[in-house]
Formats: structure tokens, C-alpha cells, sequence
């Protein structure tokens, strides 16, 4: 059975910083491209950082340069570090597999 659990989202003010963790469990972690993504209230959900099993990781330019993706393949782990939030960061953040697989969220709120 696939799970997909995250954690560290809260409350934030505009500037700061937060680090989002999923650990992953019931996959072949290695071999598995793994995601970040976000949904607003009202919005689409909206891919927010890829890593594949080489650790090669692409970002939209909403979040260049201020999200960090990366995993820990010993521990089954990905992190998404978030430096310079926005209140428009504001939004469940969600972990997921290549292949369909999604956590349950966590909840981000930047406040300005």
C-alpha cells in the first residue's frame, strides 16, 4: 500500500521560510520521479517542483529560486525547503509520485 505523508506546513509572514517533508512508504522510492505541488482555494492545482531518481529537479518561475526540492533516497523522504514566501505561496502543498500516487496535504498560510 502507497502512502504518501507530509508534514511542516503553517503559518508564515511574507519573507520567511518553512520546510515541507513527505515521507513515502509502499514504493520503489528510487526509481520514482516524486513532486510538490499546490492548491489554492479557487485554483488549479499547480506542479511546484519536480525531482527525478538522479536528483535533476526543475521549478516553475513562480517559485525559482526561492523553493529548494530534494530527497533523501536512504530515509524514502522528499523535502521542499520554501525561503521568501509570498501570501500568494498560500495553499495546500501536496507530495506525489510520477505515477498518480498523492499525500492527504499540508497547509501553507503566508501571511503579509
Amino acid at each position: 500500500q502507497v502512502q504518501l505523508v507530509e508534514s511542516g506546513g503553517g503559518s508564515v509572514q511574507a519573507g520567511g521560510s518553512l520546510r515541507l517533508s513527505c515521507a513515502a512508504s509502499g514504493i520503489i522510492f528510487r526509481r520514482n520521479v516524486m513532486a510538490w505541488y499546490r492548491q489554492a482555494p479557487g485554483k488549479q492545482r499547480e506542479l511546484v517542483a519536480t525531482i527525478t531518481s538522479d536528483h535533476t529537479t526543475a521549478y516553475p518561475d513562480s517559485v525559482k529560486g526561492r523553493f529548494t526540492i530534494s530527497r533523501d533516497g536512504a530515509n524514502a523522504m522528499i523535502y521542499l525547503q520554501m525561503n521568501s514566501l509570498k501570501p500568494e505561496d498560500t495553499a495546500v502543498y501536496y507530495c506525489a509520485t510520477g505515477n498518480g500516487y498523492w499525500g492527504q496535504g499540508t497547509q501553507v498560510t503566508v501571511s503579509s
